[in-house]
This record gives structure tokens, C-alpha cells and sequence, in this order.
């Protein structure tokens, strides 16, 4: 009578294990840009087929683009930490002051243009010095937007002279003091706000990476795009990440995290990079040329200078938050392209 109780745990022990193996775990995941964006089209869905093959179908990913989950593009992260979502894209410098560390990434020509260039020394600066700054999160990706470039109605932009007194969009607090130093007035706003702010004349023009020109519709409302020398540091950069709930990551069974893991990090990163750079290359090659406008070596180095105390004022400022900002800034330096 023993043994035939055992014999029957036994058998709904296998059971339940067996079920367990084949149940499907279905992944939130939430962005800011729609749902035609090169992000979610040639990135993030492939990801998830991905996760879907090598798990022969027990992890799913249900996307929601343009914040359909509710919220505002700030709002981003608190949502994966809290569980409204599981998988976060979001620019951590919107959610202002909770990813302090990243922001010395972002700084004035600090990187060079491009993500296949850029990615890796935004991945090394994350496990080096900005690893606290994403405590309570499984951190699959960290890279950046590529370098941003500026767009603008009506007005080239070549010099300082030309960017006196234009409103143009800031996409965080740094890429803000970049724009001030130059002589122009930053407006912050996420990339949703920019088509219908330049077409209203709330702001002049945008500074924005190309890879949102084109799902944002920015190239409908402005006709200049200023361009740096070929092979120099971009103006700035948006740092970018993909965030997971760790509670939901460890939740699942070891062999889906496994493959999660092999999937994200330096794997993910060259994911965005290559689909990244090959977009930013489509979405440049298909604007006329007649809208490019060169910005020549001298006036590119004098824009640099103009920008050089930013990235000191922000080690100070940094410092005064109880970071160490002079460590912080000197490891971005040492790892990028960036004015020594």
C-alpha cells in the first residue's frame, strides 16, 4: 500500500515537472516609438523570434508600442521595476536623475558617430562605473542611438552664428546643456512630441538621432539636416536600454534564462548595432541631397570648444550628488573618442 502511494506521488511529481517544461511564458514588452519603427520591426521582433525558436515556443513576447501599456516615455522604467511590464526600451535619461551614472555617456562629442563605434564602449562603461545605477533590473542591453544630428525648418545650420537663438528639442538633461553652450534654447520632449512641436513653431528643429526620423515623420516638417565631418565624435548621444523585471527573469525556469542570457548584453548589443547603422545609412542616403548641409572642420572644432566646459560642470554637478564625478567622467574619457 506504501509503495503504490509512492508509485502515485511519483507519477504526479513527473507530471507536474513535465507540465511545468511545457507551459509558455508570455513577456510584456513596452517602447516609446510605433510599432513601424526600426527598434520594433528589425530589432526587438527578431529578438523575440529568436527567444521563441530556442525555446521551441515557451517564451513569447506580446509587444506594445507608442506606450499603449499607459504612461509617459518617463515612466518607462519604473513600469519594468514594477512589474506593469516585463521588458522595458527606454532612454534612461528620461526618467530625469534615477540613472545618474549613464548620463557621463551622453556628454558633448564624447562618442564616436555611428552604433557598430559606439555600443561597445557604452556597454564597457556600464559594467566598468554604471552598474548601480540599474539595481533591481536584468539589464539585457545597453547601447546608444548612433550620435545625434541637428534638424531644422527653414534655417540651415553650419556655424554657432546659425544656432543663436533656436529653439531646438533636447532629448535629455545633457544633450539641454549642449544645446545652451552652443547658443541655442533646448525644449525638452520625448521624440513622439517633436513632428507636431516643429510644425506648430513651439521649436525650430530637432537635436535627434536619424534613426527617429523617419517613424516620427520629422523629415515631413524639416528640410535642413546639419552634418559632421566624416570620422569625428557626434554632437551627443541618447543612451539606450532594455530592461527586465528581475523578479520575472527569475522567475523562469533555468533554462529560459539561459537562453535570455546568450541572447542579451554584447549579443544584443550588435544586434541594435548593425540594424541601427544599416537604418541611419537608409535614412540619410533618402533625403535630397540639397538638404545636407556640411558643417566644415573649423566650425565643427569651434563648436567643440564652446561645449568643452559642459562635461567638467557636469563632473562637478555629479560629484555633488554624491557620485564621484571626476572618476566617472575620466573613465568615459578614457574609453571613448571624447576630448581628453
Amino acid at each position: 500500500m506504501k509503495m503504490s502511494k509512492l508509485a502515485v506521488l511519483f507519477a504526479v511529481a513527473c507530471t507536474s515537472g513535465a507540465a511545468l517544461a511545457q507551459t509558455t511564458h508570455t513577456l510584456k514588452v513596452a517602447h516609446f516609438l510605433p510599432a513601424s519603427s526600426n527598434a520594433q520591426r528589425n530589432i526587438i521582433e527578431p529578438w523575440c523570434a529568436q527567444l521563441a525558436s530556442e525555446s521551441a515556443g515557451r517564451l513569447k513576447c506580446q509587444l506594445y508600442p507608442s506606450m499603449q501599456l499607459g504612461g509617459t516615455p518617463a515612466k518607462l522604467a519604473d513600469m519594468a521595476r514594477n512589474g506593469v511590464a516585463d521588458i522595458v526600451w527606454t532612454a534612461p535619461a528620461y526618467s530625469a536623475g534615477k540613472f545618474p551614472r549613464m548620463e557621463a555617456m551622453e556628454l558633448p562629442f564624447m562618442l564616436p558617430a555611428g552604433a557598430r563605434a559606439g555600443n561597445p564602449i557604452i556597454w564597457k562603461y556600464y559594467e566598468q562605473y554604471a552598474r548601480d545605477d540599474f539595481k533591481g533590473y536584468k539589464v539585457l542591453s545597453v547601447h546608444g542611438d548612433g550620435g545625434m544630428d541637428i534638424h531644422t525648418r527653414g534655417k540651415a545650420v553650419a556655424n554657432l552664428d546659425d544656432l543663436k537663438n533656436l529653439k531646438l528639442r533636447a532629448s535629455s538633461r545633457t544633450a539641454a546643456k549642449l544645446l545652451q553652450a552652443l547658443g541655442a534654447t533646448p525644449v525638452s520632449m520625448p521624440p513622439a512630441q517633436m513632428t507636431e512641436s516643429i510644425a506648430k513653431g513651439v521649436v525650430d528643429g530637432a537635436l535627434a538621432s536619424w534613426e527617429v526620423v523617419p517613424p516620427t515623420k520629422l523629415d515631413e516638417v524639416t528640410d535642413r539636416h546639419s552634418a559632421i565631418p566624416a570620422g569625428e565624435p557626434a554632437f551627443a548621444y541618447t543612451v539606450l536600454a532594455m530592461l527586465m523585471n528581475q523578479r520575472k527573469f527569475d522567475s523562469l525556469p533555468e533554462d529560459l534564462q539561459a537562453i535570455i542570457e546568450r541572447n542579451s548584453g554584447p549579443a544584443l548589443n550588435e544586434r541594435f548595432a548593425d540594424a541601427w547603422d544599416a537604418f541611419l545609412d537608409r535614412a540619410r542616403a533618402a533625403t535630397p541631397g540639397e538638404q545636407m548641409v556640411s558643417i566644415t572642420a573649423p566650425d565643427y572644432a569651434a563648436m567643440r570648444q564652446a561645449a568643452a566646459p559642459v562635461a567638467d560642470a557636469w563632473a562637478v554637478d555629479a560629484s555633488g550628488r554624491g557620485l564621484d564625478g571626476k572618476v566617472l567622467l575620466d573613465g568615459a574619457r578614457a574609453l571613448s573618442v571624447g576630448p581628453r
